[in-house]
Order: C-alpha cells, then structure tokens, then sequence
C-alpha cells in the first residue's frame, strides 16, 4: 500500500507544483502590469490635458465670438437708429421753409386769413416739438456759433455791447444737442 500512496502523493505533489508555477506566473506578470498600467495611465491623462486644452481653446473662442456678436448687434442698432434720424433731419430741413414761410404770410394778411395761417402755424409748430424739435430764436443774446451763422454784421450803437444778435433773418432748429438747420443772424460788432 505504501506504493500506492506514492502516486497520489506523486499527484499531490504535482498539483501543489503546479499551483506554486501558477502562483509565480500571475506574480510575473503584475510586476509587466504596473509598467503597461503606468504606460496607459500617463498617456490617458496626457489626453485629458489636451482635451481640457481644446475645451478651454474653444470656450475662448466661443465668448469671444459672443462678444464680437454683441458689438455687432450694437453697432448696427446705432447705425440704424442714426440712419432714421438723419433720414428724419432731411425731411424736417425739407418743411422748415413752410413754417418761414407761414410766420411771413402772417405778417402780410387780414384778420381773417390770419386766424387760419395761425392755426395752421400752431399745428406745424406741435408737430415740431412732438418730434423733440426746439427752435432757436438768439434775438437779443449773445452770438453763439454753435447755433447761429452770422450773414450780417452792424457797429454796435452807444451803450450797446459787441457780439449780441441784432436780428434775425432765419430762425433754427435743433434736436437735443444737433442742429438742424443754424440761425441766420445779424450780430453787433
């Protein structure tokens, strides 16, 4: 019988042989894993710089193309809305000489027709003011030539000082801070 233990003790010991061979293999190969592990490890976060890089590059360009769009819009809408003003301003420059004209024809008329070129006067001179338009009328101040363009020139009598608007042939007009259409004025010199 002790010759038969010696196989299963032969197989027995085969068996552990090959568990310790199988043991040192897997020990063999985890030490090849950790250089393939670190390998693939810094190659991914290598990428992931470059891909974080991309990401930042093209949030970069998109806010900047949000911004430049921004500017866009605003220009255009200045643009626009100066074109529609200016636009207005020719077409205002274009009446002004119906309201010269209506101011003169009240200097000439009867009664009656006086009464009707006033009030038609008055209409011409709201439509003006609902459009933000202020007359300028210096008479009496001093010259401005930012309001008024001086045609005419007269010495100045006694007691009376240089500079100050002794008539005026044409009145103006502005809108806020931009004339319209300049004074036509008389000025003491």
């Amino acid at each position: 019988m002790s010759e038969e233990k010696k196989p299963q003790e032969a197989a027995e010991e085969s068996i552990k042989a090959q568990e310790a061979v199988a043991e040192e293999v897997p020990a063999a190969e985890e030490a090849e894993q950790p250089k393939e592990h670190h390998g693939k490890h810094e190659k991914l976060k290598e990428e992931l710089a470059k891909a974080q890089a991309e990401s930042a590059d093209y949030k970069d360009k998109w806010i900047r193309s949000v911004a430049e769009f921004d500017n866009f819009r605003k220009r255009n809408e200045a643009a626009r809305r100066t074109a529609y003003l200016d636009g207005k301003g020719d077409v205002l420059l274009k009446i002004f000489p119906i309201g010269d004209n209506l101011e003169r024809a009240l200097l000439s008329c009867d009664e009656q027709t006086k009464k009707g070129i006033e009030m038609v006067l008055r209409s011409f001179k709201k439509v003006l003011e609902d459009e933000g338009i202020e007359e300028i009328d210096p008479l009496n101040e001093e010259f401005d030539p930012t309001f008024c363009e001086a045609i005419m020139s007269e010495p100045a009598a006694e007691g009376v000082e240089a500079g100050y608007v002794k008539e005026v042939f044409l009145k103006g007009y502005k809108r806020g801070d931009k004339v319209l259409r300049f004074a036509q004025v008389k000025v003491t010199s």
